[in-house]
């Protein structure tokens, strides 16, 4: 894999040892959807963002799945390689000073799924509406790793109880996970934007 293996946008940072943000779309989206929100996230970083490459009646994916929260799970493996790969060779171009991802819905979960793989390729992780449907192998490598992680209270993508199960986890495995709810679905709230910006502004 190589820098180019996946179609994307890219904003290079202006200055070497800058911060590197990896921004994922959900089922739908594209490399449009979060470019803009990340480049005023934070300004001085790089920004890389992904289309996935899965259609699902044009939508596009970042990984295969049989039915509502049911993933092909071959699949889901071998994409998480293909991006763990593509993540790789950005960060050796870049060279940052740490590495940040943002992902939403499906973005969240290939996120989330390179994290628990290869939680070397990330330092700081944001998780919008994540459905992790499995029980994690532990992943001692992911202690001391920063994951804020927002949710529905009412969404009827991602239960509640199985955000609560993947923030249970990541804090067992030594990760300092922030869980934020709002009351609402699958949308994201302007809460979840505050939560966002309060999570990068304590360490950018």
């Amino acid at each position: 894999m190589s820098v180019k293996s996946y179609n994307h946008r890219i904003h290079k940072a202006d200055q070497p040892g800058k911060p590197l943000l990896f921004v994922f779309h959900g089922t739908g989206g594209d490399e449009n959807q979060f470019f803009d929100f990340g480049r005023g996230l934070i300004p001085a970083a790089g920004i890389v963002s992904p289309r996935g490459d899965v259609l699902e009646h044009g939508a596009a994916r970042f990984f295969r799945r049989t039915g509502e929260g049911v993933y092909d799970m071959d699949d889901l493996s071998r994409r998480t390689a293909a991006m763990a790969d593509f993540i790789r060779a950005h960060k050796a171009e870049a060279q940052p000073s740490k590495v940040i991802g943002l992902g939403y819905s499906n973005g969240a979960n290939i996120l989330a799924s390179v994290m628990l793989a290869q939680p070397d390729l990330f330092d700081e992780a944001m998780l919008l509406h994540p459905l992790i449907p499995w029980q994690p192998a532990p992943q001692p490598a992911l202690n001391g790793k920063r994951v804020l992680i927002t949710a529905g209270q009412s969404d009827p993508i991602c239960p509640p109880a199985m955000t609560q199960a993947l923030a249970d986890y990541l804090t067992a495995q030594g990760a300092n996970t922030d869980l934020v709810w709002h009351p609402g679905g699958h949308e994201i709230q302007q809460s979840e934007v505050a939560a966002i910006e309060r999570f990068v502004g304590e360490t950018v």
